[in-house]
């Protein structure tokens, strides 16, 4: 989620500084970030906070505004998402290894 976030964010500030898009047409490529602009509640905690806040203030105020907020809120972005990455890579080694392990396991009892 924050990956895509993240993406968004910098497709926003770009859209602030050289064009006048519409916020909802720019999040089509972003699933995630389309359902929390809908309102939807994608995360729990406070992560769905800080994402309902994020979208709540979106569009509130005039461009210049937009983009020292969207400055502002991407560096928290940045790191919750260099977070679930090194997230993903660690558990994602951890379930290979279990599964070679179970694999080992079940041709030790085969034989």
């Amino acid at each position: 989620m924050f990956a895509e976030l993240y993406e968004y964010n910098e497709v926003l500030i770009l859209n602030f500084k050289f064009g006048m898009e519409d916020m909802k047409k720019l999040a089509a490529p972003f699933p995630h970030v389309k359902s929390a602009l809908e309102g939807k509640h994608v995360l729990g905690g406070a992560d769905g906070e800080f994402i309902a806040a994020y979208c709540k203030n979106l569009g509130s105020t005039d461009a210049a505004s937009q983009i020292d907020y969207l400055n502002e809120r991407k560096a928290y972005i940045k790191k919750h998402k260099d977070e679930s990455f090194s997230d993903y890579r660690k558990y994602s080694s951890l379930y290979v290894k279990i599964f070679f392990l179970l694999g080992v396991l079940i041709a030790v009892l085969l034989a």
